[in-house]
This record gives C-alpha cells, sequence and structure tokens, in this order.
C-alpha cells in the first residue's frame, strides 16, 4: 500500500476501526441466520478503503461482497477473491463480458440486453428484478416472458435472484408490502434459486425480508438502520479536524464568506482545518456542532469553506486550544448520523464524500497502522 498523508500534516484525521465493521458485519449475520450474510463494499468501501474493508469481513467470515463496477471487483485483493463470490451490481458494461467471466466476477443482470450478451460466457450471474424502484433490474413482465421462453435461461447459470427495496428507511410505507409481494410472485417461478431482497435498512423489516441471503451497505459502517431508535451497529469511524488559530471577535464582526453569521457579543472563533474539499458538506453551514473529546460542544458559525470551517468557542472562555487540538466531527459525541442530518442528508453521502486530504488510521483487523 502507498504510504499515506502523516497526522502532523493533515488538517483533519480519519479513524477507521475494522473491528467494528466487523462486528456489525456478525450481529446482521446473526441476526438474519440462517440467511447468508453478504457485504456491500462499493464506492471503495463507502469510503473507507474497500481492500481492508474487505479482508476484515472476510476474516470474519463473509464469502459474499457486491460492488457497482468491474474496475472495483477487480481492484480487490486475492485474499478476498480466492474463496469468495464477487458480485457487480451494474452489471458487464458492454463489451466486457469476457473480461467479467475470466476474473471470476458475477454480474447482476439487469436487463435482456445484459442476459443477451452474458448468454456466450456460460458463466453463473445473478437476476434483477425491479419489483418498484423503477431502477435496474427486468420488469415482472419482462422476467415473465424470459422464464416462459424454453431458451430463457440458456446460457446464464444463475445463482441468485435479487430486487432493491425503495422504502426500506420508512417501515411503515406500503410500498415495502408491494415490493415484498411482488418479489414473492417472481421468486415462485424459480423456487429453487436462492434469494436477496433485503439491503441493511430492509434487514430490519424482519425475517420475510430475509431470503436466503441479506446485503447490508452502510449499516456495516455505523449508520443508523433503524430509524428513530437506539442504532445496534458499533461506529466504525471518528472524524477529527485540528485547531489552526483562535481569535476573539467583536460584536458586530462577521465569520466566513458572505457574512452569514455576526457576532452579536464577544465571541471566540476557532478555526478547523476540514472544509468541503475533504467532503464535510457545505451545507452544513451553521447548522452542526463540533466537540471536544470531553464532550463540549462548539456550533459551527458561518458558511463551511474549501478548506476550513469555523466553531463558536465562547463557552470555553480563555481556555487553551493550542494550533493542532483535535475537535470531533464525527465521534464518542456526535454520531455519522448526526453529522449527515446538520448537513440535510444521509450517512451514506457523507460517508463517501469524505475526501483524501484526511490522515486515515486504521485499527482493528490487519491494520493498526495510518495510511
Amino acid at each position: 500500500m502507498k504510504a499515506g498523508i502523516e497526522a502532523a500534516s493533515a488538517g483533519g484525521l480519519l479513524t477507521i476501526d475494522l473491528d467494528a465493521i466487523a462486528a456489525n458485519w456478525r450481529t446482521l449475520r446473526d441476526m438474519a441466520s440462517p440467511a447468508l450474510c453478504a457485504a456491500v463494499i462499493k464506492a471503495n468501501g463507502y469510503g473507507l478503503g474497500a481492500d481492508l474493508v474487505a479482508r476484515a469481513l472476510h476474516d470474519a467470515g463473509c464469502r459474499d461482497f457486491f460492488v457497482a463496477h468491474l474496475h472495483e471487483g477487480a481492484s480487490l485483493p486475492p485474499e478476498v477473491t480466492r474463496d469468495s463470490r464477487i458480485f457487480i451490481l451494474n452489471g458487464p458494461p458492454p463489451g466486457t463480458c469476457e473480461a467479467m467471466a475470466a476474473r471470476g466476477l458475477i454480474p447482476v443482470l439487469n436487463s435482456l440486453d445484459q442476459i443477451a450478451e452474458w448468454r456466450a460466457m456460460a458463466a453463473p450471474a445473478a437476476l434483477q428484478v425491479d419489483t418498484g424502484m423503477s431502477r435496474f433490474g427486468l420488469s415482472p413482465a419482462e422476467f415473465r416472458a424470459l422464464l416462459a421462453d424454453p431458451n430463457g435461461l440458456a446460457g446464464l447459470a444463475p445463482v441468485l435472484l435479487m430486487s432493491h427495496l425503495a422504502c426500506a428507511d420508512t417501515p411503515e410505507h406500503p410500498l415495502n408490502v408491494s415490493q415484498l409481494a411482488c418479489f414473492e410472485s417472481c421468486r415462485a417461478l424459480l423456487p429453487d434459486l436462492p434469494a436477496s431482497l433485503a439491503a441493511s435498512f430492509g434487514i430490519m423489516l424482519g425475517r420475510p425480508f430475509h431470503y436466503q441471503m441479506i446485503r447490508p451497505g452502510a449499516a456495516l459502517y455505523g449508520v443508523n438502520p433503524t430509524p428513530g431508535c437506539s442504532n445496534p451497529m458499533r461506529p466504525a469511524i471518528r472524524l477529527q479536524g485540528r485547531i489552526v488559530q483562535t481569535r476573539w471577535i467583536a460584536p458586530g464582526d462577521s465569520v466566513g464568506y458572505g457574512a452569514r453569521f455576526t457576532a452579536t457579543a464577544p465571541t471566540r472563533i476557532a478555526t478547523v482545518a476540514v472544509g468541503y474539499a475533504d467532503g464535510f458538506l457545505r451545507a452544513g453551514s451553521g447548522r452542526g456542532i463540533a466537540t471536544l473529546p470531553s464532550g463540549e460542544a462548539l456550533p459551527m458559525v458561518g458558511r463551511i469553506s474549501m478548506d476550513c470551517l469555523a466553531l463558536d468557542a465562547t463557552g470555553l472562555g480563555e481556555a487553551a486550544l493550542p494550533a493542532g487540538t483535535a475537535i470531533d466531527l464525527i465521534g464518542p459525541h456526535i454520531s455519522l448520523d448526526a453529522a449527515a442530518a446538520s448537513a440535510g442528508t444521509i450517512g451514506y453521502e457523507l460517508l463517501t464524500a469524505l475526501g483524501s486530504r484526511y490522515a486515515r488510521h486504521y485499527v482493528g483487523g490487519q491494520a493498526g497502522h495510518s495510511a
């Protein structure tokens, strides 16, 4: 692995707990047993490093992995791929079937065109049916027509039938039950083929949604799959920014671009070297908080800039905040979901946005090093 950014030279430190990711996988595996528990590691392991995340999950016992693109599957470490199934969610791009088959990767076939091109490979594939999301997969009518054709499955060697839920993060949404019924009607046409419907939030809808495989992604990395309830997942990351300087400003002084924040009393401002170029979203301007390791909350004020953000540290008085002091942006006192909500988004987006300018420190698994 290439040497990463040293902590002393970076504006922020991203600590990634591989043991927590593995523990989250085991929690979900046990919840859905006897169903298989796969792991979704697309988007570079949700931004956390697919190679080390995959190794940690493989060591925990995972043998089924999902990525979005061919290159993501092809770049996984051989110690993971040698005895695992790697599914490519977007299927084979045109002209890549031979390369995908040669690497032993398993496409999720989402369209009749993909099916037609894959037939010549006579290699394993997953079939996806669209049960109500209108995104990926064969329509139920296309699926039924495929199976009605005596040669419909010729050359496909299907190993999995799958679909994806649109509203699993809203358990009471009627589309969940509707999609389950649609999937069940399609599955009845191939009753011996293993099936998979539930990702992170869908797992929490209960056993009828589990089938023979669950496919957690975000929950592995600490996103709460039970909205409104305590998070059953262990936090997998800690994001800390470094203070560059502090200053007192007078009433009437403004902070940052657009003078969005104006002091109404003497105010102590701490400038932190993390901004939207680091994936800490500008939409959180003036809405989020950071915390000291001891738990004191410091509100964010003004606009989040490309390379920095500002905190109101007035409540600390003259307490020392020397340059280099680490401030938690995500950590023991502010969850990933809370940090994302302050930017009007979800943990998925915040995780995958975290940029390349942090010093990264991996703990647990086979890591125990910085990258």
